[in-house]
Protein backbone atom coordinates (compact mmCIF):
# COMPACT_ATOMS: atom_id res chain seq x y z
CA UNK A 1 0.00 0.00 0.00
CA UNK A 2 1.08 3.62 -0.48
CA UNK A 3 2.43 5.41 2.39
CA UNK A 4 2.12 8.94 3.15
CA UNK A 5 3.64 11.83 5.30
CA UNK A 6 1.58 14.25 7.14
CA UNK A 7 2.08 17.03 9.34
CA UNK A 8 0.09 17.39 12.66
CA UNK A 9 0.29 21.01 14.27
CA UNK A 10 -2.02 23.09 17.11
CA UNK A 11 -2.19 26.30 19.18
CA UNK A 12 -5.83 26.59 20.28
CA UNK A 13 -7.29 24.73 23.03
CA UNK A 14 -5.48 21.97 24.19
CA UNK A 15 -2.84 21.74 21.13
CA UNK A 16 -1.26 18.48 23.09
CA UNK A 17 -4.61 16.60 23.07
CA UNK A 18 -5.55 18.25 19.76
CA UNK A 19 -2.70 16.70 17.79
CA UNK A 20 -2.87 13.07 20.06
CA UNK A 21 -6.84 12.86 18.66
CA UNK A 22 -5.94 13.95 15.38
CA UNK A 23 -3.13 11.13 15.56
CA UNK A 24 -6.19 8.63 16.80
CA UNK A 25 -8.45 10.05 13.81
CA UNK A 26 -6.08 8.98 11.43
CA UNK A 27 -5.71 5.47 12.45
CA UNK A 28 -9.60 5.53 12.33
CA UNK A 29 -9.48 6.44 8.33
CA UNK A 30 -10.72 3.56 6.12
CA UNK A 31 -7.72 1.79 3.92
CA UNK A 32 -5.11 3.46 6.63
CA UNK A 33 -2.74 2.58 9.13
CA UNK A 34 -0.55 4.44 11.13
CA UNK A 35 3.23 3.07 11.03
CA UNK A 36 4.79 5.61 13.20
CA UNK A 37 4.18 8.40 15.04
CA UNK A 38 7.10 11.13 15.97
CA UNK A 39 7.74 12.78 19.20
CA UNK A 40 5.39 15.79 19.78
CA UNK A 41 7.42 19.10 19.87
CA UNK A 42 6.42 22.73 21.18
CA UNK A 43 7.40 25.30 18.25
CA UNK A 44 7.51 29.07 17.91
CA UNK A 45 4.39 30.28 15.90
CA UNK A 46 5.60 30.66 12.13
CA UNK A 47 4.60 33.96 9.53
CA UNK A 48 2.07 35.39 12.03
CA UNK A 49 4.28 35.74 14.95
CA UNK A 50 1.64 37.41 17.74
CA UNK A 51 -0.24 34.20 18.32
CA UNK A 52 0.50 31.02 21.34
CA UNK A 53 3.58 28.38 20.39
CA UNK A 54 1.99 25.26 18.38
CA UNK A 55 2.60 21.64 19.43
CA UNK A 56 3.48 19.94 16.12
CA UNK A 57 4.06 16.30 15.58
CA UNK A 58 4.10 14.11 11.87
CA UNK A 59 2.41 10.33 11.00
CA UNK A 60 3.55 7.85 8.55
CA UNK A 61 0.69 5.73 6.78
CA UNK A 62 0.34 3.35 5.13
CA UNK A 63 -3.13 4.05 2.89
CA UNK A 64 -5.61 3.00 0.04
CA UNK A 65 -7.17 6.57 -0.16
CA UNK A 66 -5.81 8.59 -3.15
CA UNK A 67 -3.55 11.48 -2.34
CA UNK A 68 -6.96 13.82 -2.85
CA UNK A 69 -9.50 11.01 -0.90
CA UNK A 70 -6.31 11.83 1.89
CA UNK A 71 -6.37 15.23 1.51
CA UNK A 72 -10.59 15.39 2.17
CA UNK A 73 -9.98 12.98 5.32
CA UNK A 74 -7.53 15.62 6.73
CA UNK A 75 -9.65 18.76 6.09
CA UNK A 76 -12.93 16.84 7.91
CA UNK A 77 -10.65 15.77 10.69
CA UNK A 78 -9.98 19.61 10.81
CA UNK A 79 -13.21 20.42 10.51
CA UNK A 80 -14.49 18.04 13.46
CA UNK A 81 -11.86 19.29 15.60
CA UNK A 82 -13.13 22.95 15.33
CA UNK A 83 -11.09 24.47 12.55
CA UNK A 84 -12.53 27.08 10.76
CA UNK A 85 -10.66 28.13 7.37
CA UNK A 86 -11.53 32.00 7.25
CA UNK A 87 -8.69 32.77 4.65
CA UNK A 88 -6.42 33.81 6.79
CA UNK A 89 -2.84 31.91 6.35
CA UNK A 90 -0.36 30.81 9.15
CA UNK A 91 -2.53 32.39 11.89
CA UNK A 92 -3.74 30.20 15.43
CA UNK A 93 -5.69 26.96 14.72
CA UNK A 94 -7.16 24.50 16.30
CA UNK A 95 -5.95 21.60 14.06
CA UNK A 96 -4.00 22.05 11.25
CA UNK A 97 -3.16 18.55 9.22
CA UNK A 98 -0.69 18.67 6.07
CA UNK A 99 -0.45 16.00 3.76
CA UNK A 100 3.63 16.15 2.97
CA UNK A 101 4.57 13.65 1.23
CA UNK A 102 4.07 10.15 -0.69
CA UNK A 103 6.80 8.53 -1.98
CA UNK A 104 6.55 7.82 -6.03
CA UNK A 105 3.70 10.91 -6.19
CA UNK A 106 3.99 13.99 -7.79
CA UNK A 107 0.61 16.45 -7.98
CA UNK A 108 1.09 20.29 -8.75
CA UNK A 109 -2.63 21.41 -9.33
CA UNK A 110 -5.51 23.60 -7.55
CA UNK A 111 -6.05 21.58 -4.68
CA UNK A 112 -2.64 19.58 -3.68
CA UNK A 113 0.86 19.65 -4.63
CA UNK A 114 3.08 16.79 -3.48
CA UNK A 115 5.69 17.19 -1.94
CA UNK A 116 4.88 20.09 -0.02
CA UNK A 117 6.89 22.89 -1.59
CA UNK A 118 7.94 24.58 1.97
CA UNK A 119 9.46 21.44 3.90
CA UNK A 120 12.78 22.72 4.05
CA UNK A 121 11.41 26.01 5.04
CA UNK A 122 10.34 24.99 8.18
CA UNK A 123 11.99 23.13 11.30
CA UNK A 124 8.44 22.08 12.59
CA UNK A 125 8.29 19.98 10.00
CA UNK A 126 11.61 18.66 9.45
CA UNK A 127 12.14 17.56 13.09
CA UNK A 128 9.35 15.25 13.68
CA UNK A 129 10.04 14.08 9.92
CA UNK A 130 13.41 13.38 11.12
CA UNK A 131 12.23 11.55 14.08
CA UNK A 132 10.11 8.83 11.01
CA UNK A 133 13.00 8.75 8.91
CA UNK A 134 15.62 11.18 8.72
CA UNK A 135 17.00 9.33 5.50
CA UNK A 136 13.91 10.58 3.51
CA UNK A 137 14.45 11.67 0.17
CA UNK A 138 12.00 14.70 -1.05
CA UNK A 139 12.32 15.33 -4.63
CA UNK A 140 14.02 18.51 -5.37
CA UNK A 141 14.53 19.25 -2.02
CA UNK A 142 17.03 16.84 -0.54
CA UNK A 143 16.79 14.13 2.26
CA UNK A 144 15.58 15.65 5.35
CA UNK A 145 18.29 14.85 7.84
CA UNK A 146 20.68 17.27 5.22
CA UNK A 147 17.73 19.98 5.63
CA UNK A 148 17.05 20.34 9.50
CA UNK A 149 20.80 21.15 9.39
CA UNK A 150 19.87 24.08 7.97
CA UNK A 151 16.82 25.11 9.41
CA UNK A 152 16.54 27.47 12.46
CA UNK A 153 15.18 25.45 15.23
CA UNK A 154 15.12 28.11 17.59
CA UNK A 155 12.21 28.07 20.29
CA UNK A 156 12.11 24.17 18.82
CA UNK A 157 11.52 21.55 21.79
CA UNK A 158 10.64 17.98 22.11
CA UNK A 159 7.64 17.78 24.54
CA UNK A 160 7.95 15.25 27.17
Amino acid sequence: MPRAYVALGSNLGDPRQQVLDALDALARLPGTRVLARSRLYRTPPWGVLEQPAFVNAAALLETELSPHALLDALLAIEQAAGRVRDGERWGPRTLDLDLLHMPGVHLDDARLTLPHPRIAERAFVLLPLNDLDPALELPGQGRIDRLLVQADRAGCDVLP
